[in-house]
């Protein structure tokens, strides 16, 4: 009687690196036919003829394995690329240890990289993480390595790839046209996660449209309208950065919370300054990467902050205003963004006292209550011992 054999996860690991050593040896039967017609060519006379046969190859190569020249010559640049400035790399490559997708990705990293040390470093450090890390994986790590060995030229890069930011519309067939838009990462990850969060709020129980489609005409409703108010990005962003960065140290990226985008740290100041986004930064030992802070840097508050604040006021701080705090604006004492979103520089105000706050007839003040000469001076409801609002006489 035939015995079988359940496959294990070893047996597994076995065939994945049979397979990536095929690949490898796939490769490298390229190269060695390719450099084998380029030194016979050398021999031939005519110029001519030896150029025409030279652009032969490629395509004599992929008449063999049943692949386009583009393809070819895709393939024989990065076996190239890598096996001349990351021979570790190739050497894994060859023994199984990585396929020829992560040595794709690491031909395209070591293009970005200007400085020989950086390679080498690249060689040293990669194989250990490629060989234990999904694809996905090393693709972000792969990001974060150029970002941090040279820091200065990958900022230069955004800066300059940032002046091709655009827009586009492509009309389709069937009515339907595609818009693409070009952005800095931080812009497009604002504008996703509010697209996101409203399209998923409770709707209108006869509105049988799916999510997608709702944020379809989320976006066109805010690219279309005039009211301002409905075009500001209002969502909550998070990013890492190192505490050198942060400190001017050294340039520098912040990096989203899961890893897919990074930014040069110097763009999220102007997007913050506008307090359209509210941006949670998370500073980082740029050594161990242990959390050192984390700080509400926008100007909206976090829904954990703005309930904690709703009970501790619990009313309106206008003197003698009685409104809930939970129908109230969250203002800044001292305005955003010369003022922090924090729960020190904020309080509850009715709509009609906000709005007069901000035209300057009502105002905080942080020194300490006096015993009122009139009856403009009221003290805060409930009693606090830091600051009174004030009003101010017209």
């Amino acid at each position: 009687m035939a015995i079988t054999t359940a496959p294990t996860t070893e047996s597994l690991s076995d065939a994945v690196r049979r397979q990536a050593r095929a690949e490898a040896h796939t490769v490298q039967t390229m190269l060695d036919y390719r450099d084998a017609e380029m030194a016979r060519t050398a021999q031939i006379e005519s110029s001519l003829r030896r150029k025409i046969e030279r652009s032969a190859i490629a395509l004599t190569i992929g008449e063999a394995t049943g692949m386009s020249e583009v393809q070819i010559h895709l393939r024989l640049s990065i076996a190239d690329r890598v096996r001349e400035k990351t021979p570790l790399v190739w050497e894994a490559f060859v023994d199984g240890l990585i396929d020829f997708s992560r040595v794709r990705d690491i031909s395209a990293t070591i293009e970005k990289l200007h400085r020989q040390e950086s390679i080498d470093r690249l060689d040293d450090r990669v194989i250990g993480y490629a060989t234990s890390h999904t694809g996905a994986e090393l693709q972000q790590w792969l990001r974060r390595f150029v970002q941090r060995v040279e820091s200065d030229l990958a900022t230069e890069r955004a800066d300059a790839e940032r002046d091709q930011r655009h827009v586009s519309v492509t009309h389709g067939d069937d009515s339907m046209s595609w818009l693409n838009a070009y952005l800095p990462s931080h812009q497009a990850a604002a504008i996703e996660a509010r697209l996101r969060k409203e399209a998923r709020k409770s709707a209108d129980p006869d509105d049988d449209r799916t999510v997608p489609q709702r944020e379809a005409d989320l976006l066109v409703a805010w690219c279309t309208s005039s009211d301002s108010v409905t075009s500001a990005v209002d969502a909550n962003i998070a990013v890492t950065v190192g505490a050198d960065v942060l400190a001017g140290a050294t340039p520098g990226f912040a990096e989203s919370t899961d890893g897919a985008w990074a930014v040069p740290a110097s763009w999220l100041a102007d997007v913050i300054a506008t307090g359209s986004t509210f941006w949670h930064r998370i500073v980082v030992d740029p050594v161990t990467d242990d959390v050192l802070a984390h700080e509400y840097v926008g100007r909206f508050a976090p829904d954990t902050l703005a309930l904690a604040l709703q009970f501790l006021h619990g009313v309106c701080q206008a003197p003698g205003c009685m409104v809930p705090s939970e129908r109230c604006d969250l203002d800044h004492r001292i305005p955003h963004p010369a003022g922090p979103t924090n729960g020190d520089n904020m309080g509850p105000l009715c709509r009609r006292h906000h709005n007069l706050k901000g035209h300057g007839l009502l105002h905080w003040s942080t020194s300490p209550p006096q015993p009122p000469p009139e009856p403009l001076v009221i003290e805060l409801y409930p009693p606090r011992t830091d600051f009174v609002m004030e009003y101010v006489a017209a």
